[in-house]
């Protein structure tokens, strides 16, 4: 004999509209006296009653069931509108293509509840036959970041990306520097353009490319005070990043100028002067030392193809060079001359000598001795 459910138990019947059966159970009421309700629907008796235990599985756990049809591709766009939005614009951009290029194509369309670990290694796996280490690995960091945020809304029970590794991906182009003949070559195809201060003083001083194009006149001292032994100098203390500060707490650094550097500089507000009084009131005053013909920043892609037109210049493959492999040209000219790594870091302003050896270990040769000197001798005066 069938036993008739208590009132508010809940029932399976067949919704004729929908053409599927739905289960339903009564959880009780709500603060404001809704009676709570929670169903679930399947072509089959069986199935119907499956996708209501599953229904208050995740109740019991205290999720908010997510709505069916929550993608992948709905929790990739809520983190970049709501988290990613708060970051400075060149990483919001990045984010942006990247996700909408590699995430969401691939993974996009899946439910993120029934994504799996599976699913996100396949996923690593393709992007690293054709992609570089660094790159899976940020791809891995948003999608991570992104189901997260998912899971601290209740929209997924569990985070499988974070039991994902990141498999090794194609080898990227290695840095490389400059030889003496090579770096005499670019100073001297430089000369007369307007990229010549910045590649004699990002030569001849190790400072990263975003420090010099946050630099500033009154960041710089020209003159030589010889009763208060202060040689000319340049306070290398903001860079383009957010917030204006430089890379790590030892990247602020003051450095004394090469003579060569000195003259370059000279020359170079001096050609300023002239772009200033040529632009009249479309001039915009920034302090930059370098700057556009209005006096407006210069952004990474200005100063790169800059850069690769005096690399042509030179005799060398454009293709192969980028304005950061002058600082690492500085580097490995000091190691060669006899600067000892303790030293050459302190130069370029890394946090530890580790740092240095990691990054520029190519270049490095363990010997003695000190900085502007050396390159005076090896540029002249």
């Amino acid at each position: 004999m069938t036993t008739r459910r208590s009132r508010g138990d809940g029932g399976l019947h067949w919704d004729e509209k929908r053409q599927r059966w739905i289960a339903t159970a009564s959880l009780g009421h709500d603060p404001s006296g809704k009676r709570v309700i929670k169903r679930g629907s399947g072509k089959t008796k069986t199935e119907a009653k499956a996708k209501l235990k599953e229904v208050l599985r995740d109740y019991e756990d205290g999720l908010a069931i997510a709505p069916s049809d929550y993608t992948v591709a709905h929790a990739v766009n809520d983190w970049l509108t709501y988290e990613l939005s708060r970051r400075d614009t060149s990483t919001v951009e990045t984010g942006k293509i990247l996700c909408r290029n590699h995430v969401i194509p691939a993974l996009g369309a899946r439910k993120l509840r029934d994504l799996s670990a599976q699913d996100v290694d396949k996923w690593l796996a393709d992007k690293a036959a054709t992609l570089s280490t660094s790159t899976v690995q940020l791809l891995r960091s948003y999608l991570n970041r992104s189901v997260k945020r998912a899971m601290a809304r209740d929209k997924v029970k569990r985070n499988v990306v974070e039991l994902c590794a990141v498999p090794r991906g194609k080898e990227g182009r290695p840095s490389k520097a400059l030889t003496l003949a090579q770096a005499e070559a670019v100073l001297k195809a430089s000369e007369g353009s307007r990229m010549h201060a910045y590649i004699v003083v990002a030569l001849l001083t190790g400072a990263r490319t975003e420090e010099l194009r946050a630099l500033t006149w009154s960041h710089v001292d020209l003159e030589s005070r010889q009763d208060e032994q202060v040689p000319p100098h340049v306070a290398v203390w903001r860079s383009v990043r957010t917030g204006g500060d430089t890379k790590t707490r030892k990247s602020r650094r003051t450095l004394a100028l090469p003579d060569h550097c000195v003259k370059a500089l000279m020359t170079h507000r001096e050609q300023q002067d002239k772009d200033r009084a040529s632009a009249g009131e479309r001039w915009q005053e920034h302090d930059l030392v370098f700057a556009s013909a209005v006096g407006t920043p210069l952004d990474a892609a200005n100063v790169r193809r800059a850069f690769r037109l005096i690399i042509k210049g030179a005799g060398l493959d454009p293709a192969q060079w980028s304005p950061r492999e002058l600082r690492h040209s500085f580097v490995s000219v000091l190691s060669d001359s006899g600067i000892p790594l303790e030293e050459i870091s302190r130069l370029v302003g890394h946090s530890s000598t580790a740092v240095t050896e990691l990054v520029y270990r190519k270049q490095i040769r363990p010997v003695i001795q000190g900085g502007a000197v050396i390159m005076d001798r090896l540029f002249g005066s």
